[in-house]
């Protein structure tokens, strides 16, 4: 089995992991400490949130500032339209930006945000039934 942690520098990881907590994402808190947090997105991917000195320890080079420059962009698929925007919804209200205008190209759909701390994360809801139909 495979599983993807996605690491990401952080300014506050308490407020980070308030701000994945809101959007009803879990914490492990076997793989956390006072400089990080394995935020729980689903069984198998997590997002490790990281003390801009922690998240040094692991790379060469600067942290690039998400706020002036787009890093990544991590997309989560979604069950549904309703789950996109009921996500997105959270997202804002727990002091994510907009980033890109909602998607809607039928069978895909699609929003995205940036979370407090820059980074891009999108959402999107694909209808395999409806995708194959039109294949």
């Amino acid at each position: 089995m495979r599983m993807i942690f996605v690491n990401l520098p952080v300014k506050d990881v308490e407020a980070s992991k308030a701000f994945f907590a809101a959007l009803g994402f879990g914490h492990n808190p076997q793989f956390s400490d006072e400089t990080a947090a394995c935020i729980v997105i689903d069984e198998n991917i997590f997002a490790m949130v990281m003390s801009h000195e922690k998240f040094s320890d692991f790379i060469t080079g600067e942290i690039s500032d998400a706020h002036k420059a787009t890093e990544v962009l991590t997309c989560l698929s979604a069950n549904s339209r309703d789950e996109v925007d009921d996500l997105l919804a959270k997202a804002l209200a727990a002091g994510a930006k907009p980033w890109k205008p909602i998607m809607d190209m039928g069978p895909m759909y699609g929003a995205s945000f940036q979370d407090p701390d820059g980074h891009v994360w999108e959402l999107m809801y694909m209808d395999m039934a409806a995708m194959e139909e039109a294949g």
